[in-house]
């Protein structure tokens, strides 16, 4: 795991770079993205890059790694939605290509991925708690794409997008680590002091699933961009220094 620490505007610049050159490359790419505030930053950044620069991204497809159960395409608060306004509406990227998780066929997303041929680059970001996407802590290493409930911790983190903890749904539908660490590249990025625990425990923490993001050790072609606040606790030496205060 190659770890960059940068102030947070060049993390984003970074990533939406990095995210460009696989499109340049490889017209038909397979992306798997996430749609927190910090990957939508990213999103934003390449459109806009891309549009600069007249690269066409219409052939890119794209796997939403996680979706809200109940909430339909055109709720503000979806991944569909947020994707949407953030990349395909401001590129000439194919909306149709556009595939989000159901909660009730879970396994029908994971053939279509299978179909595209596997992830090209998975651009993911960190819940508080360290989850991906919303593998919860505790979701196994071998979890497929899954229906599953999420923890008063992340009601609580997602709380400001809905208006209240309450308001958050119960439930989300995710991609699970099976699909996202076989992805051919898998970039992280972390933005915050409230997300430095999880990126110190994603880096040096056990893969044992009390800090689900541990489990990004396992592959070799990850990379994590982290603004200092993020890193904050990196030159910690004992892990009883980052307590887990999981729900």
């Amino acid at each position: 795991m190659k770890t960059i620490v940068s102030p947070a505007e060049d993390c984003i610049r970074a990533a939406a770079e990095r995210l460009l050159a696989l499109l340049d490359r490889k017209r038909n790419a397979v992306l798997a993205l996430d749609a927190s505030d910090d990957v939508l930053r990213v999103l934003r950044r390449a459109a806009a890059l891309a549009a600069e620069r007249g690269l066409s991204l219409r052939e890119a497809r794209v796997f939403a790694v996680c979706e809200f159960e109940g909430t339909g395409a055109q709720d503000p608060r979806s991944a569909a939605r947020r994707l949407t306004e953030a990349f395909f509406a401001g590129t000439d990227a194919d909306g149709e290509k556009l595939s989000v998780p159901d909660a009730d066929d879970p396994s029908a997303f994971d053939a279509q991925l299978e179909d595209a041929g596997g992830i090209d680059l998975a651009l993911l970001s960190l819940g508080v708690n360290a989850r991906v996407g919303f593998n919860e802590p505790a979701t196994p290493y071998d979890s497929n794409t899954h229906v599953q409930r999420l923890t008063d911790r992340t009601k609580r983190e997602l709380a400001p997008l809905f208006g209240g903890e309450e308001k958050v749904p119960p439930r989300g539908v995710t991609m699970g680590f099976r699909q996202l660490c076989f992805a051919r590249d898998i970039l992280v990025i972390a933005l915050g002091e409230e997300k430095s625990a999880a990126v110190f425990h994603m880096l040096y923490g056990r893969d044992d699933s009390v800090w689900p993001a541990a489990f990004l050790q396992l592959p070799a072609n990850v990379t994590v961009l982290a603004d200092g606040a993020a890193a904050a606790k990196l030159g910690e030496k004992s892990f009883d220094a980052v307590k887990f205060n999981g729900d």
